[in-house]
């Protein structure tokens, strides 16, 4: 069980007058008005400013400040096996295991990525300075000072906007095989990416026409009777821009439980990011402090043993 967890909202002006439940159901989808209308009845919603708890059928203001205690939970397990890549006074780069958040979302709080980290780093603060998925694997990479934390916060929000920044991130993915292309082929993809609606989801980032511009350098690098290995350089950084470009070729990874060919989301998909192969294998970028390249690398396969392993310069 974890320690439990305080949300925060604040009423907008397009739910003014809104029942208190109901305004959480159409906010949070996970639940639906019946289970919140029981939250309420538990008392775990309060007004923020007083304390006082509200009632199901209360109507909420524009600009009210809203939190839901939720209580201590059992969070699924998952795996806990990260090890140090590159570690200085400024850094800290880990590879991360598939099936592991990077960070507490969700049903998950403690059992994360930066929770494990910071716990093996007592007295530090760490913090990761990009997210992979929950089903990717591989390399993360964390400040170890405010002033390295503000140079990679810059560094990947220059990546994210614009190609030809200083940053360069490539991932290996498995798809099936391609029709017609041998191990050597190079394909350029750039088919926007944006928030498409979504029946159970709310909304999910997939390949749009009015979406925002994205480009993917795919590299096939193997191929066999039942999947293709592909080597995805990210000029830009949009949310699943992997999964959703190879799948907008018809070539989705394999295994992947929530893009269809086309790059468009399966109307049924739920939370629960697992079950493809995608893992972060290279990142290079001028070193927060010195502005020095940094290169790092981890192989197609993850490395056996504990957390505790010393860290591998890059």
């Amino acid at each position: 069980m974890n320690r439990g967890f305080d949300y925060f909202d604040t009423v907008s002006r397009a739910d003014d007058g809104r029942a208190a439940a109901d305004f959480y159901a159409a906010r949070w989808r996970h639940s639906d008005a019946a289970e919140w209308r029981a939250r309420f009845e538990r008392g775990e919603v309060v007004r923020a400013a007083t304390g006082a708890a509200l009632a199901p059928d209360e109507p909420v203001r524009a600009g009210d400040r809203l939190v839901w205690h939720r209580p201590p939970w059992e969070e699924p397990a998952v795996p806990t096996d990260w090890f140090p890549v590159f570690e200085d006074e400024y850094l800290l780069a880990v590879d991360k295991p598939a099936g592991l958040p990077c960070v507490p979302d969700g049903g998950f709080l403690e059992n994360t990525l930066e929770r494990l980290v910071n716990a093996a780093r007592p007295g530090e603060k760490l913090v990761p300075a990009h997210r992979l998925g929950r089903g990717t694997s591989g390399l993360v990479l964390f400040s170890r000072t405010p002033a390295a934390r503000r140079a990679l916060a810059a560094l990947f929000r220059d990546s994210t906007a614009r190609a030809g920044g200083a940053l360069r991130k490539i991932y290996a993915a498995r798809t099936a095989p391609p029709p017609g292309l041998a191990p050597g082929a190079r394909v350029e993809i750039d088919t926007p990416i944006g928030p498409v609606p979504h029946p159970a989801l709310g909304s999910v980032h997939a390949a749009t026409p009015h979406g925002k511009p994205a480009r993917s350098v795919c590299t096939l690098r193997a191929v066999s009777d039942v999947s293709a290995l592909w080597e995805v350089e990210l000029v830009t950084g949009r949310p699943h821009q992997i999964r959703i470009h190879l799948a907008s070729i018809g070539l989705p990874l394999l295994g992947d439980p929530l893009f269809l060919p086309g790059g468009v989301p399966r109307p049924d998909a739920l939370p629960g990011d697992v079950g493809y192969f995608l893992r972060a294998i290279a990142l290079d970028f001028p070193h927060p402090a010195t502005g020095a390249p940094v290169a790092l690398r981890v192989s197609l396969s993850r490395p056996c043993g504990a957390a505790s392993a010393a860290p591998r310069g890059a």
